[in-house]
């Protein structure tokens, strides 16, 4: 078995959306997921998840709040419980442990002229509490989060006005706590914006004069600009810092060995990794913009935004990884479509209960793809096995979860001694939170069940689970007990 490299990050992930709670607290604005329903699974219709918000539903959401339920708002409770959350996170060993800011927690409506100071507070506090135990923050600027008053004027990132009021609290947030947090993501899962632009850029595609796929890279322009930017102020007053991007990390298998399949996945490959090709390298690679002109996308491009682009790459690169995909030259023979990309079958691997497919091997040939291109250390940021827990006795047994994690970071362990560097791993929903698919408490990553149900019935108290004390060995052991 590989031995891990001395200092490696240990930790796990969260999302302040999904996990923080206290959304009318402390001069906190309102964000376009606080207005986000929970929809019961026989209300689904064809596997409806919090992806599919119309328009339509968010104005109803909008007009008569009190009617739905809202689950991120109230999150797994962090705000109110981060000292005890902090201290279970400490005593698994974490070395670091990933979270986001709200952005309507520094800003409320985004407009604002000076932070809430309420807020600013709220995260030195968090900061200091890990740093109490040694745990390193790793911080994701924006997860997902826009304050809502940006939605509903600007369309989200859609406007390029968007850049000038992001670029004001992220250099908020590097004047605050450059001497608090030493890793850094800008965004979180670049990509997502291709499948879920009101959730990933606050954006409500029906509102754009734009072509669907136009208006989404429209969306990614305004960001990776405002990324750039933001990367070359940190490069400017905290050069210690280190600074990622991250993508939904799309590793995909050919059906069959049709060149058309082959190509499929070349293409799903390149634009994957466009992402990281315009912030790691600094320009838009050809393949992307032979794909927009084949499919009629087009963007208004920022002045100057090729210098911009080049001034401003980022120190590693970040990723969350969850399953592979497997793709056929027939767009016609897709299925799941719930996944982010369309997804057949794979017959050599289990799935999960959401149907991902269990691929820890993939890992390992994602993170040999990546460095062998990029050349850059790799973060994993995301990766775990969603599932419905049964708290018994006050634990859980979650002997799947354990298998799941083991065989992946066994992969993890192979990569790098294939020669891959590899600066850590947050697993997903280190503590149970509400899931993105479904704005749900059902679906559980944790090590740390909480007591809530998905209508905020519940103590929230936290029980550890058995993967809480399997994962406190490899993380004493720098992952040589599995």
């Amino acid at each position: 078995m590989y031995q891990f490299p001395e200092g490696f990050l240990w930790g796990g992930a969260t999302a302040s959306a999904q996990y923080e709670g206290g959304f009318d607290e402390g001069g906190r604005g309102r964000s376009q997921l606080d207005y986000i329903d929970f929809i019961p699974p026989q209300q689904r219709v064809d596997d409806q998840c919090t992806d599919d918000v119309s328009d339509k539903r968010f104005q109803a959401v909008r007009k008569d709040e009190a009617s739905y339920n809202l689950p991120y708002r109230r999150g797994a409770d962090f705000y109110h419980r981060y000292k005890e959350d902090i201290a279970l996170f400490a005593e698994m060993g974490f070395k670091v442990f990933r979270m986001s800011i709200s952005w309507a927690r520094i800003f409320p409506t985004g407009y604002e002229d000076r932070p809430n100071e309420e807020g600013l507070k709220f995260y030195h506090d968090v900061f200091d509490e890990l740093h109490k135990y040694g745990i390193e923050p790793l911080v994701t600027m924006i997860h997902y989060e826009n304050p809502l008053a940006l939605t509903e004027d600007l369309n989200g990132w859609e406007s390029p006005e968007m850049i000038r009021l992001f670029l004001k609290y992220t250099k908020t947030l590097i004047d605050e706590y450059k001497d608090k947090v030493k890793y850094w993501i800008v965004f979180n899962e670049l990509n997502a914006t291709l499948c879920t632009p009101f959730v990933s850029s606050g954006m409500l595609v029906e509102r754009s004069e734009k072509n669907f796929l136009s208006a989404c890279h429209q969306a990614l322009h305004h960001q990776l600009v405002a990324s750039a930017l933001t990367v070359r102020y940190m490069r400017e007053v905290a050069p210690h810092c280190m600074v990622g991007s991250m993508i939904a990390r799309l590793e995909c298998y050919a059906e069959t060995c049709d060149p058309a399949d082959e190509l499929a996945v070349l293409t799903e490959d390149q634009i994957n990794c466009s992402f990281y090709d315009i912030t790691a390298r600094g320009y838009y690679p050809k393949s992307l913009l032979n794909y927009f002109d084949k499919n009629d996308i087009r963007l208004d491009f920022v002045d100057g935004y090729e210098e911009i682009l080049k001034a401003g790459t980022v120190d590693y690169l970040a990723f969350s990884y969850y399953m592979t995909y497997v793709i056929s030259g027939d767009p016609k023979r897709a299925e799941n479509p719930g996944n982010l990309v369309k997804s057949l079958k794979n017959p050599y691997l289990k799935q999960n209960e959401w149907g991902w497919g269990i691929d820890p091997a993939g890992l390992r040939i994602t993170l040999n793809r990546l460095y062998d291109k990029y050349r850059l250390p790799l973060f994993i940021v995301e990766n775990g096995l969603g599932a419905v827990d049964r708290l018994e006795d006050g634990t859980v047994h979650d002997d799947y979860r354990i298998d799941y994690l083991r065989r992946h970071i066994m992969e993890m362990g192979k990569a790098m001694e294939d020669g891959v560097e590899l600066l850590g791993y947050t697993p997903w929903g280190c503590i149970d939170l509400c899931s993105a698919s479904f704005a749900d408490m059902t679906k559980r990553y944790g090590f740390i069940y909480v007591d809530a149900d998905d209508y905020g019935n519940g103590t929230y108290d936290r029980y550890r689970k058995d993967s809480f004390y399997w994962y406190q060995k490899v993380i004493i052991s720098n992952g040589e007990v599995l």
